[in-house]
C-alpha cells in the first residue's frame, strides 16, 4: 500500500483529526504518524517523509522550499485546514508537488462562538463568574439585549453568512462590509467601512487574512467605533493591530473585546490582551467541535484517496503544476 504521513503531533491527533478519519485513511494507505508532542522542524519532516507519496499536514506544519526540494518521492501535500500560508506553494509547484486544502466546514461552529461571546460581553457573564471564583461579592450590573442591537460583519463569507442568520434570529439589525460580495438578502444592509464601524454595537471581524487585510483593525478603525461597542475577532490575528486595541481598551474607547485568535503561536490570542479585564479570550476554539473537525479531516482522507487512485481531488491549489502526480497516473 502507498505510504502516507500524518504530521499532527501525537497529543493533537485525536482532537484535530479523529478516529474515524484515521480508520478511513488506514483503508487506503500505510499510515505513518507523528509520535512526538511537538510540531516537526523541516529536518524532522524531511526525514519522516522519505518514501511517502502523500503528506497530510497539520495546520501548524510549515512546508518550505528546503522541504520540497529534498522529498523526491512526495506526490502531494494535503493541508487538513483552509489556511495554507505556512506552505510554500510556489516551491511545491517548482518541484511538481500537488498542494490541496480543505474546505471551510467550520462556519456553524465559529458563528455559534461569535453569538456566545456577544451575549457574554453584553451580560458580563465571564466577569461575574471570575469574580465568584475568586470569592468576591458580585454586584449586579445592567446588561444589554442583542435584540435591536446592530451587528457589523466584516467579511461576508461562509462564517459571515451563518452569523447573519443567527443574528437575525435574535432580532438584531445586521450590517455587512465586504468589498467583494453584495448580500442578496434584502434584510441585510451593505455599508461602507466608516459607516459600519460607526453604527455597529458589535463589530465582528471575519475577513480573510491577506496582505491587504494586515492590521485592517488599526487605531484609525478603532477610533471610528462607538465607545459602547464591542470588537470580536474570529478570523486571524494578523487582521488586528493589537497594540492599538490594547490602547483603546485602556482609554475606554471601546466597551470590550472577544478574541479567539491572535499573533501568539498557533494563532492564539496574545498574552497582553488576554489579561485585560475588558477582554474575553479563548484558545482558538471557534472551529473546534466534532462536526467541524470531522468535516475537514474526512475531506482530507477523500482528497488523499483521490490522489492515490489517480483522480485530481477537489481543493487542489496548484493542479497545473502537479507534475509528479501526473507522471504517476500517466506514465
Amino acid at each position: 500500500m502507498p505510504k502516507v504521513l500524518v504530521t499532527h503531533p501525537r497529543e493533537r491527533l485525536h482532537t484535530y483529526f479523529g478516529e474515524q478519519a484515521l480508520a478511513n485513511l488506514n483503508q487506503v494507505a500505510c499510515v505513518q504518524l507523528n509520535p512526538d508532542d511537538h510540531d516537526w522542524s523541516t529536518a524532522e519532516l524531511v526525514e519522516a517523509a522519505q518514501g511517502c507519496e502523500v503528506l497530510i499536514a497539520y495546520r501548524q506544519t510549515a512546508l518550505d522550499a528546503d522541504f520540497f526540494a529534498t522529498v523526491p518521492g512526495l506526490l502531494a501535500a494535503v493541508r487538513c485546514a483552509v489556511d495554507i500560508r505556512t506552505i510554500d506553494v510556489a516551491a511545491a509547484s517548482r518541484e511538481g508537488v500537488l498542494v490541496t486544502r480543505a474546505s471551510p466546514g467550520f462556519g456553524p461552529s465559529v458563528a455559534e462562538w461569535v453569538m456566545g461571546v456577544m451575549i457574554d460581553l453584553s451580560r458580563h457573564i465571564t466577569a461575574a463568574t471570575a469574580a465568584y471564583w475568586q470569592g468576591q461579592s458580585v454586584q449586579p450590573r445592567m446588561g444589554l439585549e442583542l435584540r435591536g442591537a446592530c451587528v457589523g460583519i466584516i467579511g461576508y463569507g461562509e462564517i459571515g453568512r451563518h452569523v447573519a442568520r443567527l443574528a437575525q434570529a435574535f432580532g438584531m439589525r445586521v450590517c455587512v462590509y465586504d468589498p467583494h460580495v453584495t448580500p442578496q438578502d434584502p434584510a441585510l444592509q451593505s455599508l461602507s467601512w466608516p459607516e459600519l464601524l460607526a453604527q455597529a454595537d458589535h463589530v465582528v471581524c471575519l475577513a480573510p487574512a491577506t496582505p491587504e487585510t494586515e492590521n485592517l483593525i488599526n487605531a484609525q478603525a478603532l477610533s471610528l467605533m462607538k465607545p459602547t461597542a464591542f470588537f470580536i475577532n474570529a478570523s486571524r490575528g494578523q487582521l488586528l493591530d493589537e497594540s492599538a486595541l490594547l490602547h483603546a481598551l485602556d482609554l475606554g474607547q471601546l466597551a470590550g473585546a472577544a478574541l479567539d485568535v491572535g499573533r501568539a503561536a498557533d494563532q492564539m490570542p496574545s498574552p497582553d490582551l488576554v489579561r485585560h479585564p475588558r477582554v474575553i479570550a479563548t484558545p482558538h476554539v471557534g472551529g473546534l467541535t466534532p462536526q467541524a473537525i470531522a468535516h475537514q479531516a474526512l475531506e482530507t482522507v477523500v482528497q488523499t484517496t483521490d490522489i492515490l487512485q489517480g483522480r485530481m481531488p477537489r481543493g487542489a491549489v496548484n493542479p497545473a503544476h502537479a507534475q509528479r502526480w501526473l507522471d504517476r497516473v500517466m506514465p
